[in-house]
């Protein structure tokens, strides 16, 4: 009987363990929902919607009843030309901006308790605002450019090229004075000027490649006037060439894995300052006696052309960005005392786009960073 009695005080133990397991768990899962659900019904903090409202592509201007500015973004701030430094907030809209069909739509909105959208230029910057209703007697202006987002991009691209044909002139007298001092100047004072010619050097190279992105920017995609027969691996002789000297000095060689002759039809000059960009990339991450390797292959319509170095490779920024005007990557990863541009692959990438191709970076297996230019092996297929 004793045995039985164990036996059965066990088991009652192991079930009343068990239900008491299963209970608490349930307890568990009912918190969890209800604390889920409280979350859900928590509404979003005001910090969070003025941080949302900062960071919008619109511009927001948020108006009190008696309206008078209670909130405006940055966005807004530029469109209307105010400065940062001017305090508008608490001030009335008519003592910040005097635009009569703003303050139409606003009366005309109170009365009707609808939208209202307006057209208005502010110092020659077609705006467009649209005036919403709130709830007591609140309002909501939002405003945008009218401009197109090309557009925008276009005038922004016309004035860098102003810029870079406002600097060539006075940057070429700078050298030549530069040059007479040179030879005036003591052996104390060498140093400086040579520093000088240096960065001159620097802003002559900015201003020339910002030039040339711009005439490719300008220029007609696919224009066979001029355009004529090439081989790519003559390309790509022709402009190692132009920088075998940099690369003896640090025992970098040129490696061409199975030469082929390549044929295509392109602008000469371009295609060799694409090549030569991407090549003068690979020399600048290369390590000491090295090799910069390339390899020519059909792909399909195109001839893929690829340049490899051995240095430490790309990290997920320079992926995402290192096509983009003025990007320079980690300085850490260069080999080379030489500075570029920064514009360097963003004129590799137009020119490939003015042909049709295109390019495109990647890390390559065997280490190193691997930049591959796509171009159409018949432009007449294109």
């Amino acid at each position: 009987m004793s045995t039985e009695w164990t036996l059965g005080l066990a088991t009652g133990l192991v079930i009343g363990s068990g239900l008491t397991w299963l209970i608490q768990r349930q307890q568990r899962r009912t918190r969890q929902r209800a604390d889920a659900r409280a979350k859900e019904r928590k509404p979003l903090s005001t910090p969070q919607l003025l941080a949302w409202i900062d960071e919008a592509t619109q511009g927001w201007l948020i108006l009190k009843p008696d309206l008078s500015i209670a909130y405006i973004n940055g966005k807004a701030e530029r469109l209307l030309r105010i400065s940062h430094q001017t305090l508008v907030r608490g001030q009335r809209l008519d003592e910040v901006l005097h635009v009569d069909p703003i303050n139409e739509a606003i009366v005309s909105v109170r009365h009707q308790q609808r939208p209202q959208r307006i057209e208005w230029d502010m110092r020659g910057e077609p705006l467009e605002t649209i005036v919403l209703p709130g709830s007591d007697e609140w309002l909501l202006l939002l405003l945008q450019s009218r401009q197109s987002l090309e557009a925008q991009q276009q005038q922004q691209e016309r004035w860098v090229s102003d810029v870079a044909h406002e600097l060539k002139t006075p940057l070429t007298a700078l050298m030549l004075v530069s040059d007479r001092l040179e030879t005036a100047v003591g052996e104390g004072d060498a140093v400086l000027v040579q520093r000088l010619q240096k960065e001159l050097r620097r802003l002559q190279l900015l201003v020339e490649d910002l030039l040339e992105l711009s005439r490719l920017e300008n220029s007609l995609p696919m224009d066979n006037d001029s355009y004529s027969p090439l081989m790519l691996n003559e390309l790509v002789a022709s402009a190692w060439g132009s920088i075998r000297p940099l690369a003896e000095q640090r025992g970098v060689s040129l490696a061409i894995r199975d030469q082929i002759t390549a044929p295509l039809r392109g602008d000469q000059p371009r295609l060799h300052r694409a090549i030569l960009n991407l090549l003068d990339n690979a020399l600048r991450y290369s390590p000491d006696c090295s090799q910069v390797e390339v390899e020519i292959q059909p792909s399909g319509g195109w001839w893929l052309l690829a340049v490899r170095d051995h240095g430490q490779g790309l990290s997920e920024p320079d992926l995402e960005k290192m096509f983009q005007r003025f990007y320079r990557g980690d300085p850490s990863r260069t080999r080379s005392n030489q500075s570029g541009s920064g514009l360097g692959l963003a004129i590799v990438q137009q020119i490939a786009v003015n042909h049709g191709g295109r390019v495109q970076a990647r890390n390559h297996p065997g280490g190193g960073a691997s930049m591959e230019l796509l171009l159409p092996r018949n432009t007449d297929n294109v």
